[in-house]
């Protein structure tokens, strides 16, 4: 193979779901190299896994083979590769899909399959190997939630994509390979980095890291978005790949959205945990290493990354039934609108009970349903009273979506119901372990239309070390209130105070039941202010509502950064959660609305940097 010096790669999907266009417009947009697409979460393994149980031929993202058919001759003649994680838990599936469509369009593409990550079926072999399969998080017994485990797969690297890169597959599918292993495998392949050369991995980490999530790096959830001048024909982002690691972040021209440090840098601080210590099984980046600087218009260099040897650990993504929740709404307006809706609550819950369910919640959508007090307490001409419950029985829960409707005709006037009847649903929760590297290994092979699935090979291990993230504690940490909300929300209303996203930017993400919070100084003397003013004690008085666990704080001066984890902050996360906000999502925008008094230099100097 002739090794290139600088490889293109362009990112045309960062979940389930993303616009369906994204793919023929990177293909047709400018020259990409490669193409990696993200459709995988925790959930989603197990929504595949049970559409599989209905159809063997089903288990995959459907949807990429939509969007593959309007390029698919594209791709061919302009040798650009696609590498997706849309096998779910069938890739073979999958790839036979595209078979098919290839034989619909009289083209013959070449298909890799990067596998073995699904262990549903071998989960009692590989506890008798010594796999306990505990909560990573928690540290909880696997042995209760072992008989309800509907799906259960391992995080894969990059290494066996690398692998299968060395067939000159024109696709490659793979299922649970890491959101950032589709896009560090093709640097692998073309550049020959050693896979314990850890600086330039993790400089590819970081690269997959910003792209992964699609538009939220070129301009998408950006706090400064009325800097967006377009959001039409959004770009996806393109890395642009240097031999030594390096790389500059931009899109293709004449896409909307833009390219920036701030976009970068709020993109690198989503679902950032330790920053020291971004573990994936090739590597172990360190974000506090990162240099970004503004290359040109829609154009951001990045440098200087640091990385450390990996963990000899793989993590497995486990999912299990457990439980039943309904939501169901009603909406109320005119004159005391949030009035009636409190008045609205009391009678439900009078009539519905709470003790027969394991959770319930009324939200108040339009005054406080995603902040809680943090939302401030303005009436509202319309309020939608949102009210939920969950437990292990589904019968209780459909008396519970019965008597919403029931509300509209006996009690305050102004009021209509949404959607008509909740109905139960699944809860599947999210089960995260760690087990050897040693005990499993990938597995390739090779999809072609004249000869099937064929060439299947089991694939070098990947790389195991001794990483260990204690070695980087958090900064500060508050574990419990140290007032009440009032007195946390004290300088709100002061005549000369000012919300924080005056001096700093911020995005927020979540990881199972934790979320954090990454704040972004616009200036250094904005920083040195933040470093003081916003602690771990601070945020958790202020998310006192949201947030039952501790709050940790991390500095990363590198990016003029605060990254907050705040631990049980989302109602058990994912589909458990009974919130609106199940994944944190605008925690972020709830601290940057935030009030207190900013001295007039540090102001002065935001103003000064945007200069």
């Amino acid at each position: 193979m002739n090794q290139k010096d600088v490889i293109r790669i362009g990112n045309a999907g960062g979940y389930w779901g993303d616009d369906p266009d994204a793919l023929r417009r990177q293909v047709r947009g400018g020259h990409l190299d490669y193409i990696s697409m993200d459709f995988l979460a925790e959930v989603t393994m197990s929504i595949m896994q049970k559409q599989r149980s209905h159809d063997p031929k089903l288990g995959y993202a459907r949807d990429f083979i939509n969007m593959l058919e309007e390029v698919l001759p594209d791709i061919l003649t302009n040798r650009t590769r696609i590498i997706t994680n849309a096998g779910g838990v069938n890739p073979q599936g999958c790839a036979e899909a595209i078979m098919a469509l290839g034989k619909k369009l009289g083209l013959k593409p070449k298909v890799a399959i990067v596998h073995g990550d699904d262990i549903l079926a071998d989960i009692k072999t590989l506890q008798s190997k010594g796999c306990d399969f505990r909560n990573m998080e928690s540290g909880a017994d696997f042995a209760p939630v072992a008989p309800r485990i509907e799906s259960a797969n391992i995080y894969f690297g990059a290494a066996p994509v690398a692998e299968a890169l060395k067939w000159e597959p024109d696709i490659i599918i793979t299922g649970r390979v890491t959101d950032t292993g589709i896009t560090v495998g093709a640097m692998l392949h073309e550049f020959g980095w050693s896979t314990t050369d850890w600086d330039k991995l993790a400089a590819g980490v970081v690269a997959g890291h910003i792209i992964e999530c699609g538009t939220q790096s070129t301009g998408g959830n950006f706090t400064d978005w009325r800097k967006i001048k377009s959001f039409k024909d959004m770009g996806f982002p393109v890395l642009e790949v240097h031999r030594d690691g390096s790389f500059v972040v931009t899109k293709h021209p004449g896409t909307g959205g833009l390219v920036s440090v701030d976009t970068v840098r709020e993109q690198l601080f989503y679902e950032m945990g330790n920053p020291h210590a971004y573990i994936t099984p090739d590597v172990v980046a360190d974000f506090a290493t990162i240099t970004l600087r503004q290359d040109g218009p829609d154009r951001v260099r990045v440098t200087g990354v640091k990385g450390y040897e990996p963990t000899p650990l793989y993590k497995v993504s486990m999912a299990y039934s457990d439980g039943f929740k309904s939501l169901g709404a009603i909406a109320i307006s005119g004159p005391d609108a949030r009035a009636k809706a409190e008045a609205f609550s009391e009678i439900f819950w009078e009539r519905c009970g709470r003790d027969d369910f394991t959770e319930t919640s009324t939200e108040y959508f339009g005054w406080n349903a995603c902040h809680r007090s943090l939302g401030g307490r303005d009436d509202g001409n319309e309020i939608l009273l949102r009210l939920g419950a969950r437990c292990a029985d589904e019968k209780k829960l459909r008396r519970f979506g019965k008597l919403i409707p029931s509300l509209i005709l006996s009690g305050p006037p102004g009021v209509c119901v949404i959607g008509g009847v909740p109905k139960a649903h699944e809860i599947v929760s999210y089960w995260p372990a760690l087990m050897p590297k040693s005990v499993v290994r990938p597995k390739i092979a090779l999809c072609e239309i004249d000869k099937g699935i064929h060439s299947e090979v089991v694939v070098p291990p990947e790389q195991s070390g001794k990483f260990d993230a204690a070695k980087f504690p958090p900064e500060q940490a508050a574990s419990k209130t140290s007032c009440d909300i009032k007195f946390a929300m004290k300088t709100q209303e002061h005549p000369e105070a000012h919300p924080l996203s005056t001096i700093c930017l911020g995005r927020s993400g979540d990881k199972g039941d934790m979320a954090n919070i990454g704040i972004m100084a616009r200036s250094p003397e904005a920083f040195t202010f933040l470093e003081r003013y916003l602690t771990a004690q601070r945020v958790k008085d202020l998310f006192q509502e949201l947030c039952a666990g501790p709050v940790t704080r991390y500095r990363l001066p590198n990016m003029l950064g605060l990254n907050f984890l705040l631990d049980e902050a989302l109602g058990g996360g994912g589909t458990v959660t009974l919130r609106t906000d199940a994944q944190g999502k605008t925690f972020a925008q709830a601290l940057l609305r935030h009030r207190t008094l900013i001295p007039r230099e540090v102001i002065d100097s935001v103003t000064s940097a945007g200069e």
